[in-house]
């Protein structure tokens, strides 16, 4: 007998993504109050939570196993998207990542994320036993859509899209082996990426290396780095006060209510504002782990060990990159950055994992 849907309902990720979103409404509003452009952001990203929540509801009520067999017709439709945006996308920052829809602008490699972690899990659940072909069929499919990303250029993306195609490998392939040879591949193509100037733009190239080398160039490739650590830094145990960071709020922290966003809570809340935060990010991941446990399938499994894997990724590297033990890469923090396409993106991956969530009671025969 199944218990009522909200009794079985993942509670602690749902509830932990909107109180992130509405935090995030509260420090945008604060990053942006000597912007005057920007001073409506935070009305916008209220527009998006609200669609978000919408989402977030349509996707927890479709069964995941749909998304197994909408797999391929997503995967056409992703490309067919990103190849759009090659060819009439709009361009801003040295990047041309968007495609405009009267006034809507929508970033096609935001979705990309979730649709390839569906496409990967497909095709690895289709057999039993994972074998070489297998492996070989999910990274020449992978490959298409990433180098088109990283064509944009996106190379923050491009690694979230590595993180949860390797996450999802680790759960699927049939011996510890097989990963280990991926992994050796994989680490090998990205030294190859990095080491040469054929793939990455020459900034591409300066983020990394000044990662490495922070007082380089401090005015130039090491701006970035330099004011978000000063900013994160003088906020101390406490932080400066809601609406009062100077840091940010005077723009010397660039993109500060998008990628850098998290500059703003460790200026005005301080080192134990921003632990709670990381707190809220812990709860979302342990709903998310629970989703994955409770799977009854290795569909189930393999798609929320993606989805972990996403969000992971984008929450330590963007918080590792704003106190400097992270390359800039440019990837939003989840829920928190502005953006409308970034964060339906992360409340439709919500939506999937509470469906996974709440199947755990269901009979199989």
């Amino acid at each position: 007998m199944e218990r009522p849907w909200y009794r079985s309902f993942n509670w602690v990720m749902a509830l932990g993504a909107l109180a992130l979103s509405l935090a995030g409404v509260v420090f945008i509003g604060s990053a942006d109050l000597h912007s005057p452009d920007a001073a409506g952001e935070w009305r916008k990203q209220v527009v998006y939570i609200l669609i978000g929540l919408l989402v977030m509801a349509t996707c927890a009520a479709i069964d995941y196993h749909k998304w197994q067999r909408w797999s391929f017709g997503l995967y056409i439709a992703n490309l067919l998207l990103l190849g759009l945006v090659m060819v009439g996308g709009r361009s801003a920052l040295g990047a041309q990542r968007w495609i405009t829809l009267g006034a809507v602008q929508f970033q096609p490699s935001e979705p990309a994320k979730l649709i390839l972690a569906i496409c990967v899990a497909a095709l690895l659940a289709r057999v039993a036993v994972v074998g070489w072909r297998e492996i070989g069929m999910t990274v020449g499919a992978v490959a298409v859509p990433a180098l088109l990303i990283l064509k944009q250029p996106d190379l923050g993306t491009t690694l979230v899209i590595f993180a949860i195609v390797t996450a999802e490998l680790f759960f699927g392939v049939a011996s510890l082996r097989q990963f280990l040879v991926y992994a050796l591949g994989a680490f090998a193509g990205a030294a190859l990426v990095v080491g040469t100037n054929v793939v990455l733009k020459p900034f591409q190239r300066d983020r990394l290396l000044v990662f490495l080398h922070p007082d380089a160039d401090p005015q130039g490739a090491g701006w970035n780095l330099n004011q978000s650590k000063i900013a994160v830094g003088s906020g101390e145990w406490f932080g400066k006060g809601l609406y009062h960071g100077t840091q940010t709020q005077l723009n010397f922290v660039p993109e500060h209510s998008r990628d850098f966003i998290f500059t703003v809570v460790g200026e005005e809340t301080g080192y134990v504002g921003s632990l709670c935060l990381i707190g809220l990010y812990a709860l979302v991941l342990f709903g998310a782990v629970r989703a994955m446990l409770a799977a009854r399938d290795r569909f189930g499994v393999l798609l929320a060990a993606g989805l972990i894997a996403m969000f992971a990724f984008h929450i330590t590297v963007n918080i590792g990159m704003t106190v400097g033990i992270m390359p800039i890469t440019g990837i939003p923090l989840p829920f928190m950055s502005y953006g409308g396409t970034a964060i339906l993106t992360d409340f439709a991956a919500v939506g999937v994992l509470l469906n996974i969530y709440v199947q755990r009671d269901k009979l199989v025969f």
